[in-house]
């Protein structure tokens, strides 16, 4: 039979009933907005949330010293733990899976100021690996702190960009001094911005950057805050954190399987965690949008067994000048796989509109930029050619199988 006799066979009967037919076309449309849009807004809110997370950096581990919980060696439980410089030389030599490693010195008792502009960041005293284990970006026409400023102690500083926006405003800030307490620093780099949503003690928008070096000679510090590094191989994260109990316990006198003497943020477990996360909420939208399809399904199938009844006389007659089964079976298939076409059709063109309105109107700030998967597309696509054969198979079977002459009578 030919595909323009079904055709034109399918648009009479769609005009005959226009209201059922558009009702079912509808649940074949919304299910298709369902599994792809929320899929699309599902893959840009996760990977917004990974960039956001990797602003403090990818693959860092964060270690804040803690308080001894056990007696060790004849020292008490309950002492508190100081690091300092010599302990960042013996993890940096004691641990040669350790590629990246910096102390961070840090206070917020000083005043920064340029004029009658004053302000009191975060000032952090680090060694020049720190920018990139931190992704702090430096931007153009600037640099970040280097070896030479580290060995001759320089006045030099790196600031937060939400920083320079206040002591500079629109004015362009390399070059030009600014006071810490009553130090003058040359500025010799703004952060560029950039998305963060974890911190500690500050966002780096809100901190001032200098040597670690010039922090000790300026401010007297014995310990350093905190220590981050970065292993060499992502995999061996876990034995890096087991050396570095090992090795800080032999200088530090605690026990190794103390794990309260060490405050440890490894930002990789924050990578695993919004995987597993998001990979079950993409399986809910999927779910969901499959329900919502299957449901559109069965709307077709039931128009699908209206129509064959309506039009068993036709087929007694069809059947009557020659018509095969497989005839017959083939129009009300095709006659469903149209509709289905049709109602996916709209459903794409309306999931592209969505996400291309989300687009202009920047919601990418809040749930990134939504991206319409082609493997969604065409799994989505697979699993509305199963729905068409499925809706279809039975009532176009039912009217193959219709005896002609109980048709004709009909």
């Amino acid at each position: 039979m030919r595909l323009a006799t079904v055709a034109r066979e399918f648009f009479a009967d769609v005009r005959a009933q226009r209201l059922r037919t558009a009702l079912t076309i509808m649940g074949i449309t919304w299910g298709t907005v369902a599994v792809v849009a929320l899929l699309a807004f599902g893959v840009g809110f996760k990977r917004q949330m990974v960039i956001r997370s990797k602003g403090i950096g990818d693959g860092i581990v964060i270690m804040f010293p803690g308080r001894t919980t056990k007696p060790y060696e004849g020292y008490p439980d309950g002492r508190f733990i100081r690091f300092r410089e010599s302990d960042v030389s013996v993890l940096r030599h004691d641990i040669p899976a350790i590629g990246e490693i910096s102390p961070e010195y840090g206070s917020r008792n000083t005043a920064v100021s340029r004029g009658t502009q004053v302000t009191r960041p975060y000032i952090t005293g680090i060694y020049p690996i720190y920018g990139p284990m931190r992704n702090i970006n430096v931007q153009a026409g600037g640099r970040f702190i280097d070896p030479l400023d580290m060995a001759q102690r320089r006045r030099v500083v790196v600031l937060g960009d939400q920083i320079d926006s206040l002591l500079f405003g629109n004015e362009p800030a390399v070059g030009k001094l600014v006071n810490i307490g009553n130090m003058p620093f040359t500025v010799i780099g703004v952060m560029e911005p950039k998305d963060q949503s974890s911190s500690y003690n500050t966002r780096d928008k809100d901190r001032v950057f200098i040597p670690s070096t010039t922090y000790v000679a300026l401010f007297g510090a014995r310990f350093i805050n905190n220590i981050i590094y970065k292993p060499k191989v992502a995999a061996q994260h876990g034995a890096v954190e087991r050396a570095v109990y090992a090795t800080l316990g032999r200088a530090q006198h605690f026990d190794p399987t103390d794990h309260d003497a060490l405050g440890i943020w490894d930002t990789a477990e924050n990578l695993k965690f919004f995987d597993t996360f998001f990979f079950g909420f993409n399986v809910f939208l999927a779910v969901v949008g499959s329900f919502t399809l299957t449901v559109g399904g069965i709307g077709v199938a039931n128009i699908m067994f209206i129509v064959v009844r309506e039009r068993t006389r036709e087929i007694g007659i069809k059947r009557s000048v020659g018509a095969t089964r497989h005839d017959i079976l083939l129009q009300f298939l095709a006659e469903a796989a149209m509709i289905v076409a049709i109602g996916a059709a709209l459903g794409l063109a309306i999931s592209w509109g969505l996400v291309t309105l989300a687009s202009l109107f920047g919601s990418n700030e809040i749930v990134g930029h939504p991206q319409i998967s082609p493997v969604v597309v065409g799994v989505t696509l697979g699993l509305l050619a199963a729905i068409a054969a499925f809706a279809g198979l039975f009532p176009a079977t039912r009217a193959a199988n219709l005896d002609p002459v109980d048709a004709l009578r009909y």
